[in-house]
């Protein structure tokens, strides 16, 4: 439906503006704050994207993704019960395999998620990119993040992004589709609409921020954006399309700001895994430092918690 992006106009000063008074906003404290951070550890697709990733650090990574807060804490929480993990494990498609058998082999139904389709660049030919996907659902992953060929934006190539997007989603089968706009390298926050109107409309199941290998990544203009198109969509189709920022998100303050500007942006149905997702790779670490200081009243030393 190309008439629904044609005229796509966004405010840079009013979206800039209302970023601005979310890096403001006062953050919860207490049991309130305890129970925003176990919100968001059960929504982070927990990652290890390196070059030197091995069948070891994968299995730890596992390991951590169904343990992710020591259980002495969750039980001074009264939460230890509460079967929390995190939302997904996600690797590279050669890693699949080992992240798939580790988590069987833990009695474990956390999803697998891979990175597909050229990641994290895009350059890659469509053919490649679709057997990459194929491939790594072979492999296991129940949730594939595909990321789009930027230039297809930059040129206004509109049905092109559509197609490919729609051929990577025939690709996926069951499995779940995020689609990553790297919205850092699209030029402007109207392109991020645009983009993000494309991938929903083409079949994603979650469009997700950024590859977290740009120069910028996850930033509150461009997720308020996202989060309006998400909406938009919503209104006019009745589905429901859920959100990830990922990339350059460290801390339990950025975690807990970006969940309550879900809630106010979409609503509360959006803070679950199913609808919501934090890409990250040492955001849990910190998470489980704050709530180890809200249980003992002292940060924990170096060695108290496992590596995450």
């Amino acid at each position: 439906e190309l008439g629904w992006i044609s005229k796509v106009y966004v405010n840079r000063p009013a979206v800039v503006r209302h970023a601005e008074q979310i890096k403001k906003w006062k953050t919860v404290k207490g049991n309130w704050q305890a129970a925003w951070l176990l919100k968001a550890v059960t929504c982070i697709d927990l990652t290890t994207l390196s070059g030197d990733d091995t069948p070891s650090n994968v299995q730890r990574l596992c390991f951590k993704a169904k343990h992710p807060i020591r259980e002495d804490l969750l039980k001074a929480l009264d939460m230890h019960d509460k079967g929390i993990t995190v939302g997904a494990v996600c690797v590279y498609p050669a890693r699949v395999s080992d992240a798939v058998n580790t988590l069987k082999a833990a009695g474990c139904n956390i999803p697998v998620a891979s990175v597909a389709a050229g990641f994290p660049s895009g350059q890659t030919p469509l053919e490649t990119k679709l057997a990459e996907i194929r491939l790594a659902v072979e492999y296991g992953a129940r949730e594939i993040d595909i990321v789009i060929s930027r230039s297809l934006v930059l040129t206004g190539q509109w049905e092109g992004l559509y197609e490919e997007i729609r051929l990577c989603r025939a690709a996926c089968g069951e499995a779940h589709m995020k689609t990553i706009l790297a919205t850092g390298e699209l030029g402007s926050l109207a392109n991020v609409y645009k983009a993000s109107m494309i991938a929903m409309m083409a079949g994603s199941d979650f469009i997700k921020t950024s590859t977290g290998k740009e120069v910028e990544n996850a930033t509150f203009p461009v997720g308020i954006v996202m989060m309006r198109a998400i909406q938009e969509y919503y209104w006019q189709t009745g589905y429901k399309v859920g959100f990830k920022p990922a990339g350059g998100i460290r801390t339990a303050k950025e975690a807990v700001t970006w969940l309550m500007l879900v809630k106010e942006e979409l609503g509360v149905e959006w803070l679950t895994p199913e609808l919501f997702r934090l890409g990250a790779s040492s955001l849990l670490g910190d998470i489980e430092q704050q709530i180890f200081y809200h249980v003992t009243g002292t940060y924990a030393l170096q060695h108290e918690l496992a590596m995450a």
